[in-house]
């Protein structure tokens, strides 16, 4: 018997494929993305906590503003990304394809009922707006759709951009000119977003100031709108918890804590798990404790 869903979905990998390997191509052959973009590209590297200890070496004052952007992939204006891929990438020609790739999409909702061995289904909804995080053309879109950030940041701070994760570092000898362009950049920021229908988790977004000196405090108050962030004593940054004096003492403590809770699932598990299965949960935790024995050498014993 034919499984028409499988064969469906195979046409659909591939003929995304084919787009997604369209566009990358012409993306990288005019070096249409910005380098300030490191997600889901080879050979960029990120801003990282060498580059702020040079910062505090030569006496600048360094901050960073680490930035949650709400529900990004699925907020992504379809009329928008249209006319982005337009202007950098596709003809007019293909530009109903993507119109349709974008259009006609619907979903719904499904809850399984574990007694009755059904689900319970909601109505159809249309899809109006967004790109599916885990396709294969939906990240590369993403990217497209905020190529242009950078460039309205970056021109008093040093934007950070993965994917959605969006982290601006500052820089400057002068308080005054150093909290000015704070400000700026933070206005300009939220601006940009609400121009392309994208807005900041306030709750999850937040102020770090680096420093060496551990019993230093440096508050501001950030905000558009009413609304403020937080000034935080370390934040997570692309997985690492790094912290204002770039000691990586946080991020020891919470994997520790983790790893802790492993060793008690592992005691109490070994009596009803196989070794192999048991062997899963080891890997699955305790390698990530040798990745940072690894970097960090005896910090972690």
């Amino acid at each position: 018997m034919i499984d028409v869903k499988c064969i469906t979905l195979n046409i659909i990998f591939k003929s995304e494929t084919v787009m997604q390997r369209r566009i990358l191509k012409r993306l990288t052959n005019y070096n249409i993305l910005s380098t300030k973009q490191c997600a889901f590209r080879l050979g960029l590297r990120t801003y990282n906590a060498t580059d702020i200890l040079n910062a505090m070496n030569n006496k600048l004052l360094v901050g960073g503003t680490f930035c949650n952007l709400e529900i990004a992939f699925d907020c992504v204006n379809h009329d928008i990304l249209l006319s982005k891929l337009k202007f950098y990438v596709i003809s007019d020609k293909d530009f109903e394809l993507y119109q349709s790739y974008l259009g006609n999409r619907h979903c719904r909702t499904a809850i399984y009922n574990d007694s009755e061995n059904s689900n319970k289904l909601s109505n159809w909804a249309e899809v109006r707006h967004g790109v599916q995080q885990g396709s294969v053309l939906g990240p590369l879109l993403f990217l497209l759709y905020i190529n242009d950030l950078p460039k309205i940041i970056n021109k008093t701070s040093a934007p950070i951009i993965f994917a959605d994760d969006t982290s601006i570092l500052f820089a400057h000898s002068n308080l005054i000119d150093f909290n000015k362009n704070i400000y700026i950049v933070f206005t300009n920021l939220n601006k940009w977003l609400r121009a392309k229908l994208l807005s900041l988790n306030f709750n999850k977004t937040n102020y770090v100031h680096f420093t060496t000196k551990r019993n230093m405090t440096f508050n501001l108050k950030i905000g558009f709108s009413n609304h403020f962030i937080t000034n935080s004593s370390y934040t997570k940054f692309l997985g690492v918890t790094m912290n204002n004096t770039l000691s990586w003492n946080n991020h020891i403590d919470l994997l520790m804590k983790k790893l802790s809770e492993a060793c008690y699932i592992i005691r109490n598990a070994k009596t009803y798990m196989s070794a192999l299965s048991l062997k899963v949960i080891y890997y699955a935790f305790f390698t990530q404790l040798r990745a940072v024995k690894l970097y960090f050498g005896e910090l972690v014993t």
